[in-house]
């Protein structure tokens, strides 16, 4: 079995409401994993924020968001045991 993170995206996001220099939002990953040959995707939206300072670009923003979400996906992996 292998999984892979194939396409990542900010899906939305916005300022926090009561916290400053907060941002929250969903980012979309798509994995695919192969079982006993056969090609499968997953489409998943996941919770994500970051801390962020006046000023700080859009992608930026964007970019932080995604790594946070990269991470939740690399442990999610790392956490799965495969099959024998």
């Amino acid at each position: 079995m292998t999984l892979e993170l194939i396409d990542i995206a900010v899906r939305d996001k916005q300022s926090h409401p009561r916290l400053a220099g907060r941002v929250t939002g969903h980012v979309r990953a798509v994995l695919s994993e192969m079982i006993d040959g056969q090609q499968h995707t997953h489409e998943l939206s996941i919770p994500v924020w970051a801390e962020i300072v006046a000023g700080t670009s859009d992608a930026d923003i964007d970019m932080a968001l995604m790594l946070k979400a990269a991470k939740i996906v690399a442990r999610m992996k790392a956490s799965i045991k495969p099959l024998d």
